[in-house]
């Protein structure tokens, strides 16, 4: 366990593996990192150092509390990197981590030799869908965390998984995600969160990746962040929003391609 202080929070993170620097980003959660990557990190570790800092509203992470930003929430990954890292990292992030990590990537390109986006998007307002369902997310969570929870994992996989896994295991998938406050000031920030004005900014080899199933961040985001960063790849995996449960080798193998081979511009 380690933690390193940025801006009057105590941010704390995992290292693991041996390697380059794999950095991964959690999505809104507060549990952070463990729920999100501990059975997909140990895939990397052979030949990597996995990183994975848990962001002010997890459970781990102590600050004041206050608003969450694209900015700040950068801040304290950068802090994880400069602390852990001997120079620039690859970089992934999930969900609401992927507006994070595209973030660090626009404001400190020196510390990014590549760009993994997941399951992403770069702005909120505007989209009637992913607002409306952030807003239920928020309104289920201060009145009904039974019904918040059910609501998450519906949205969080596609319908074809679910019913692959049966009754049993989809039900216990609902207590993984409790609207804890850090839960709802993450939802918060999705709520808020706009990034277009950093993209053309990203100088990273960049590789996007979208959920053909994904009904949490429609596919359409993940297309449109391709869209906006000059020279990045793109692909799709036929899974939901947490495509790295649901299709974890194809995940993994995408992944590891891209981090694999030369560091050069994407096409």
């Amino acid at each position: 366990m380690a933690t390193v202080s940025v801006n009057g929070a105590h941010v704390h993170y995992e290292k693991t593996g041996s390697g380059p620097a794999l950095v991964l980003v959690h999505g809104t959660v507060s549990a952070g990192a463990a729920v999100n990557w501990g059975r997909t990190a140990p895939q990397f570790t052979p030949c990597r150092t996995v990183i994975t800092p848990d962001l002010s509203g997890t459970d781990a992470t102590v600050d004041d509390g206050g608003p969450l930003t694209a900015e700040g929430l950068a801040a304290q990954v950068i802090a994880v990197i400069e602390d852990a890292a001997d120079g620039p990292v690859d970089l992934l992030g999930f969900s609401m981590g992927s507006t994070v990590a595209a973030t660090v990537a626009a404001l400190r390109p020196d510390l990014v030799q590549r760009l993994i986006l997941v399951a992403g998007w770069a702005h909120t307002d505007g989209d009637e869908y992913l607002r409306s369902l952030f807003t239920l997310w928020q309104d289920l969570g201060t009145s009904d965390p039974a019904s918040f929870g059910r609501a998450v994992a519906m949205t969080g996989f596609s319908r074809g998984f679910l019913n692959s896994i049966g009754r049993e295991q989809f039900e216990a998938l609902i207590p993984n995600i409790p609207p804890t406050p850090g839960t709802l000031r993450h939802i918060a920030y999705d709520l808020r969160v706009d990034i277009r004005p950093l993209l053309p900014r990203i100088e990273a080899p960049t590789l996007v990746i979208g959920g053909t199933r994904d009904i949490t961040v429609p596919v359409e985001h993940s297309r449109a962040l391709h869209a906006a960063i000059a020279d990045s790849s793109y692909a799709e995996i036929d899974a939901g929003h947490v495509m790295l449960f649901e299709r974890e080798d194809a995940f993994v193998k995408l992944v590891t391609d891209f981090i694999e081979a030369p560091a050069t511009s994407g096409a």
